[in-house]
């Protein structure tokens, strides 16, 4: 008995440290990707204070009233086919660029930022 529960309690580690490493995985691709294609002008932290994000009067991601303003189908929609404002382009599309997988990534992560 105690070498089936050793056995068990074994393959029970090695799933819980497999699972929390793909989730290191994961945090570390979408950081990387959110600072190669998004943090120039949305800044590190969402705010938007940046020189481009000043310009774009980009909203601040980090404010949880800004959060409440828009679904996630609504920052998939951005993030894929960019935002416009009376026809100036306010943020470039990325559909092409990123994956589904990273887009959902991506919309998750900017949930973090409240």
């Amino acid at each position: 008995m105690k070498t089936n529960l050793s056995h068990t309690l074994k393959i029970v580690v090695v799933v819980l440290l497999a699972s929390c490493m793909a989730g290191w995985s994961a945090r570390a691709d979408v950081a990387a990707t959110w600072q190669k294609n998004c943090q120039s002008c949305h800044g590190k932290d969402g705010k938007g204070n940046t020189t481009m994000g000043r310009k774009l009067s980009i909203k601040d991601l980090s404010d949880a009233a800004t959060q409440a303003g828009f679904s996630d189908a609504d920052a998939t929609k951005a993030i894929k086919e960019g935002v416009t404002d009376n026809g100036t382009e306010k943020m470039k599309a990325f559909g092409s660029k990123l994956s589904d997988d990273d887009v959902k990534a991506l919309v998750a992560y900017v949930r973090t930022l409240k």
